[in-house]
Formats: C-alpha cells, structure tokens, sequence
C-alpha cells in the first residue's frame, strides 16, 4: 500500500513548481545510466576519460554557487528564540512565503524528480528516512552515493511512517533568489536558487545534522558533525572515536588514516566508519553507541593526495562524482595537492581555459581548481571501511575529540576533566575559518563541537542536551581537544599530521583504558611527553615541549573571548558552563 501522504505532498508540490514530469527514482542500474546519459546531453554532467576514471563524471556549479551560503541558510520556528542566536531566524510563515514565491512555476519545461532515501542502514533504530524532490540530476545522482535509496525505502517507509520533506529547486541559480530553509516543527527542509552540494544535498547537513539534532534534542539521542573511526590495537582489540573538526580541517584524512610503518608492523589498523557525521544513542548498556547514517563521501579534493590520504585516493578512483576541479583537455582529473603533474592544457572550475603556471592580469596565479572542490565517492569503495558500517546497532564510543586549527593557542591534545568539562571545551572551541565555509579566509571562528552553522536550534539547549546526556550515561566516552597545527615562531608546523596522528590517538585511548597517567594543567590533562611514541619520528624534544606547553597568558585572552561569545547566549547558557568557565580562571590563577 501506498503511503497517502507522501502521494499527497507530491502533488502540492508538484502544483506549485509545476514540472513537466515527475519521476520516482527506484535505485536501479539501469535508471542511473538512463539519468547519466541524459545529464551528459545537456551539459549539467561531463564524462571524463573513462579508463583514467572508469565510471566517474565531472560537474561544475555557477561561479556564485560555490560553498554553503550560510546567510542564506534559516531556521523557521515559531518563537525566534528557539532558533537561538547561533541561526538565521525566520518564521515559517515567511519562510514558506518567500521560498513559495521562487518555487512558483520554477520546474516549467523540467523534470522533478522524486528520491526516498534512507539515512542510516535501512531498519536500524537509528535510521531515518526522507524524500527529497529535485529538478536535478546531479542532485539524484549524488544521493545515490550519498544514501540508501528508491524502492527498498519506500518499503521501509510503509503506508503511514514518517520522513522527511525535502524540496530542492534549482530555479535560476540566482544568488539574490536563493534560500535554504529548514522547518524542525515541521520535519521539512525547503532550498531553492542553488546547485552545491552542501545546499542541496539536503539529506545531508540540512537532516543528518540541522533537522536531525532538533529530532535528537526531542528523543534523547545526539546527532553530531563528527567523524568515527576504529583502532585496532595489537592486541585484537577495536576501539572507537567520534571526532568533530570543522569542515577542510582534516576529518577525512583523520577518518581514513593510515598508520607509520611502526605502528603497521606492531599491528596497528585504523577502520573507518564515517568522516564527518554520527548519531550517536545511550544504549541499553548505558554507553554511547555511534553510525554514520551516510554511505559515501562529499570531501574536499585541494590537498588530498597519495601522500596527505591514500585511502581517499583509492577510494575516488572510480564510480566518483567530481565538483569544480580542473578537467583536461586529455580528460583527465586534477586539483591543486595532488600531487601529480597537472595537464598541459585544460578548463579551470569555471571552465575557462587554463595550464599550469596560468596567471590574471595582475600576475596573480590562476587556480585550476577551486578551494572548495568535492568529490562524492561511495564509502564501500575506501580500503579502510569498517566491517561494522552497516551493522544497524552500531559501535561503542570510547572517547570523544575536539579538534581545529589553532596556529599557537591549544597543545597537541589535552583531556578534559569530566563529561561536563568536556562539554565546556566542545562549547568553546574555536577554529581559523576554511574555504568550506562562506567569509575571510584565516578568521579566527568560535564553532563549538563544529555545529555552529548546523545546530537546528538554540546552541544552549544543545549545550544543555549534551549535559543531560553524560548524567544518563553509566560510562561515558572521555573528551579530548586535539590540533594538528601548532606552529613556531616562524610559521612552521611543529607536528607532521596525516598518518602519525595515531600516535595521539594512541595515548587517548590509553587514557581511557587506564594506562598511562597524565599531568594536570588549567585546561585539562597534558600527555608527559614520554608517553607519546615518537619512534621512527624526527620530531625533537623542544619541539614537543612547544606542542604540550600551556600559556597561562594566552589562555586568559582566550577566556575573555569565550566569555564574549558565551553572552551571546543569555540566560539561556546552561549555569554548570559559567561553572566550568569560572573553574578555568581559577586554575589560571592557581596553576599557570
């Protein structure tokens, strides 16, 4: 049997932007060479050579249409304060209004396309369906690597389950008519005038993490902007992570990383679960228990290499869609950090002409590939994928990490004192902005737990969320900060990254398993340098006492921001963070 309301809302939307067919999308073979042939005849894919690239196609957005516009980006509730400070507010009524408006007639001449979808393996507790309409192909397309889709959803979904109502339109792709808006009371996501990813996707951020955090909030379950991984240590034994990092910061080389020869020929293996989103729930054991409800990649290609992340460039070999980087003339592939000979002649993201060395009337070098550039890649193709990614119970979170870049404030990872300090140091992380993001390359950005642009609502009822959650927890995962970018005095980053990040992660998990002690300082537990295996590493004794010090100055001009971006929040902002706050500026005082 059919599910009414799902055949009904098609047809109010269908009434509204008026397509000239509409498809329901079944999830076969079959149906995606007939869509691929189709976006290639119109010019909205292009195939790139096929032996190079078997299976991969190549799209460009519209030069104004190249990252998330969170400006653009509302949350429509019916008391503003629900959206909180940290949103973009809109009532719902004008929300429906002005997107109305765009909608209106926009799909004339186009094919809307229906796609159910499945976030989470289908059946699994923690799953979640939607149905997203779409006049576009590379939409589908993506979804389709992104999600469970088609037939097996529908089933899922029965004659009366609820989903989500997701409406795309590209309209003109006009910056001025462009809205992304989401409608938590209402489990409805609405984005029109754009064709990027990160907007239109909107099984993506705009559920998994905005409408997705709002339902979590409601049945106790958290829905976070974090990666999780697996290491399995010598011994047999597999732990998991959850991490957040804002985007560009490193989650996907983290997710897939692949450890030193040392640690490889003890034993060491990293599977990845996912790199950048996890439902995490308190299961009947009274512990954490984490999916990634996606089953592909949407990462950043610009430095992604066989040096910075094989995996990742293992996994985007075949059957992968690229975005906005560099297309030969021979058909190959290219973006700046991969570290391979560029072609000689070819089309920058914009689909200009452009060669290596290419420079503007200015003499500035022309990039070929914007900064921004993706690639979605199916997750079952990545060489690290964990056995238990589809399993529908999920795995067991041992710790949580906190992470950004901060050229000279945070130590190389430091373990917070509690859950509830834990929350403290997620709440008040901050990070230099990246071109994953809209604004000033380099700005320092205050982006607790990576969720400011996609907490769906109030960031101190998250805040408050995520305390409630450690009391209800009978073992909770310990929380760490970690960064990779410490630098010197001259710029230079102190610690290698990549690959030998696992000796960090080492150390986190043997503080969750008890076995190494730790040195107390003012913002948490510092590693004793000795307790971080260096072998086979040319990283000198100074440099790691630069890379665990603790500033007792920088850390009082850190306060006073946090204190800053805190007040923001009102009364709202739950009173054990302005405890925890407090106890930080004692410590300072105390401790140094």
């Amino acid at each position: 049997m059919r599910h009414s309301g799902l055949d009904s809302w098609v047809e109010q939307m269908a009434d509204m932007c008026k397509p000239e067919r509409i498809v329901w999308i079944t999830g076969t073979e079959e149906e995606k060479q007939r869509l691929t042939e189709e976006a290639l005849s119109t010019g909205e894919l292009i195939l790139p050579d096929q032996k190079k690239w078997p299976g991969c196609l190549y799209h460009r957005t519209a030069q104004n249409d190249v990252a998330r516009t969170e400006d653009l980006t509302f949350i429509c509730t019916t008391l503003r304060d629900d959206a909180g400070p940290n949103n973009n507010w809109m009532s719902p009524e004008e929300g429906y209004r002005r997107a109305g408006a765009i909608f209106e007639g926009s799909m004339r001449g186009r094919t809307m396309y229906v796609v159910p979808f499945c976030m989470g393996p289908i059946g699994s507790p923690f799953s979640k369906v939607g149905v997203e309409l779409t006049d576009s192909i590379y939409v589908v397309l993506n979804l389709r690597i992104m999600t469970r889709i088609g037939t097996e959803v529908l089933e899922q979904l029965g004659a009366a389950g609820e989903f989500t109502k997701c409406l795309h339109g590209k309209a003109e792709l006009d910056i001025k008519k462009r809205l992304i808006l989401h409608f938590p009371e209402d489990n409805a996501i609405w984005s029109v005038g754009s064709g990027y990813g990160g907007n239109v996707l909107l099984n993506k951020k705009c559920l998994a993490l905005r409408i997705a955090s709002f339902m979590a909030r409601q049945e106790g379950w958290l829905a976070e902007h974090m990666l999780i991984l697996g290491i399995e240590r010598p011994n047999g034994q597999i732990q998991y992570i959850a991490g957040a990092f804002p985007s560009a910061c490193g989650k996907t080389n983290l997710a897939m990383l692949i450890p030193p020869e040392p640690f490889k020929e003890r034993g060491y293996k990293v599977w990845t679960i996912g790199d950048d989103i996890a439902w995490m729930r308190i299961d009947t054991d009274g512990q954490l228990w984490g999916v990634n409800p996606e089953a592909g990649f949407f990462g950043v290609a610009p430095g992604t290499s066989m040096k910075t992340n094989p995996n990742a460039m293992e996994t985007v070999r075949k059957n992968t869609i690229f975005t906005n980087v560099v297309l030969g003339k021979d058909g190959s592939l290219w973006w700046e950090g991969m570290d391979v000979e560029p072609p000689a002649e070819g089309w920058d993201w914009k689909g200009n002409p452009w060669h290596p060395g290419k420079k503007d009337e200015e003499g500035k070098p022309v990039v070929g590939a914007h900064p921004n550039s993706r690639f979605t890649a199916p997750l079952a193709q990545c060489p690290s994928r964990s056995f238990r990614l589809d399993h529908h119970h999920g795995v067991p979170i041992s710790a949580i990490i906190f992470g950004g870049r901060r050229a000279r404030l945070a130590p190389l990872v430091y373990e917070s004192f509690n859950w509830a300090h834990g929350v403290y140091v997620g709440a008040s992380m901050a990070s230099e902005r990246t071109a994953a993001q809209f604004g000033k390359l380099g700005e320092v950005r205050r982006d607790p737990m990576a969720m400011l642009p996609f907490c769906g609502y109030n960031m101190a009822d998250y805040f408050e969320h995520w305390l409630r959650m450690g009391v209800r927890m009978n073992r909770p995962p310990r929380i760490f900060n970690v960064n990779w970018f410490r630098q010197d005095d001259d710029g230079n980053y102190l610690w290698p990254g990549f690959g030998d990040n696992i000796r960090v992660l080492e150390w986190i998990l043997a503080r969750c398993n008890r076995e190494v002690e730790a040195q107390k300082t003012a913002i948490g537990f510092v590693p004793k340098p000795e307790d971080i295996d260096l072998s086979g590493l040319d990283v000198s004794p100074e440099a790691m006492q630069q890379l665990l010090t603790v500033n007792k100055e920088d850390w009082l001009e850190e306060a006073k921001q946090i204190d800053a971006f805190f007040q923001t929040f009102g009364k709202r902002l739950p009173l054990e963070l302005h405890a925890q706050h407090e106890g930080l500026l004692r410590r300072l005082d105390v401790i140094g």
